[in-house]
């Protein structure tokens, strides 16, 4: 099939309400010739259509390490060079999907988890866009939600975004800090408890408006049944 017209194949399948179902028909596509398109609309100026990109290219390259681990990878490394100095570039999009793909495939989460903790690291890779650590922060939390013991290692360095002026680290990092259990947490988010801010994340493909103070509520509650079932995996 031509470029273009996969191209606008995809785009349909990715502007669908019924998601799931356009998932379902990405994954039947040749894995290899749709990231192409996929790795474009992570730059596109629709915000749900930047989304379903991450979440289309999770379920792409998952299914791609499961018959061709090497495929996989090369996406993987293409994700991690988009946020390296040297590429020219910024690497919108790179990495929340790669915490989408480490979510989807244990394979590649042992093989590629360690870089995208370093994101968070001062002393590793660490991003300092602002609008980077949004996405690092939900790829974070998206792999933490399938396997958090591999994310443990970020746990004490996403407790300043806590305190960040940026409602987005807050919350991001409030989820985060709930869905691995961090006792260490609680004071920050007591902290945030009368935080007001709305802000938009996405959630089981679909944007959903929450507040800064309900998020961290929730997480409270997390860690606090977690620590009393000796349940966290950090």
């Amino acid at each position: 099939m031509p470029f273009r017209q996969l191209k606008k194949d995809v785009f349909n399948l990715l502007i669908r309400d019924d998601f799931s179902n356009s998932l379902a028909q990405l994954s039947r596509l040749p894995g290899r010739q749709v990231v192409n398109p996929l790795f474009s609309f992570l730059y596109h100026t629709d915000e749900i259509v930047r989304w379903h990109a991450v979440s289309a290219m999770g379920v792409v390259t998952a299914g791609l390490a499961d018959k061709n681990m090497e495929s996989a990878r090369v996406i993987m490394r293409r994700l991690i060079w988009s946020l390296n100095d040297e590429s020219g570039g910024i690497g919108w999009g790179s990495p929340e999907t790669m915490g989408d793909i480490m979510a989807r495939s244990d394979l590649m989460a042992r093989e590629f988890s360690k870089i995208l903790v370093s994101y968070v690291l001062p002393h590793g890779n660490f991003l300092e866009h602002g609008v980077l650590q949004r996405g690092l922060l939900w790829g974070l939390l998206r792999l933490s939600e399938a396997n958090p013991v591999l994310t443990c290692g970020a746990a004490s360095f996403v407790l300043p975004f806590l305190s960040s002026s940026d409602p987005f680290h807050r919350g991001l990092a409030a989820c985060f800090a709930g869905t691995v259990g961090d006792t260490d947490a609680i004071p920050y988010l007591e902290k945030l408890i009368l935080d007001d801010t709305l802000i938009s994340l996405y959630t089981d493909f679909r944007m959903t408006s929450h507040k800064v103070t309900s998020l961290a509520t929730s997480a409270i509650a997390a860690i606090k049944q977690k620590s009393s079932f000796s349940d966290s995996p950090c």
